[in-house]
């Protein structure tokens, strides 16, 4: 279940993507897939996601970022698949929102780690 912090909740550009994507799809029956399309539902909603769901957003971008070279990728009156799948997984803003959580994530999951290996002397002695 996702933690219901306001850095889960998707950003507006990031529901507007999602509900543009959901839209193409509607009018040009193509583009996503179940997860895709399950993913834009929650974007659009501003549901708050989960770490989980943040990864695969890095995942799902980092593997189709080369689809934005297709030469009617962004022309939404030839919409291709790949422009609408990129849509329904919350667009360019998704990607770069996904991609500042996941480092905030990875940093505080190291920052964790290292506080867990701190020697308890240091954790007693006052800061110089």
């Amino acid at each position: 279940m996702a933690e219901e912090r306001p850095d889960r909740i998707p950003p507006v550009e990031v529901a507007a993507a999602a509900e543009k994507g959901l839209k193409l799809r509607a009018q040009y029956r193509r583009g996503g897939t179940t997860a895709g399309i399950a993913r834009a539902k929650d974007l659009k909603n501003r549901k708050p996601v989960s770490e989980q769901t943040i990864r695969k957003m890095v995942s799902y971008f980092s593997r189709h970022r080369t689809e934005k070279r297709a030469d009617n990728f962004g022309d939404e009156e030839n919409a291709s698949t790949g422009y609408i799948a990129w849509l329904l997984w919350g667009g360019d803003a998704g990607a770069k929102w996904a991609e500042q959580h996941k480092k905030a994530l990875d940093k505080a999951k190291e920052e964790a780690k290292m506080r867990r290996f701190r020697p308890r002397h240091q954790e007693n002695s006052p800061n110089p």
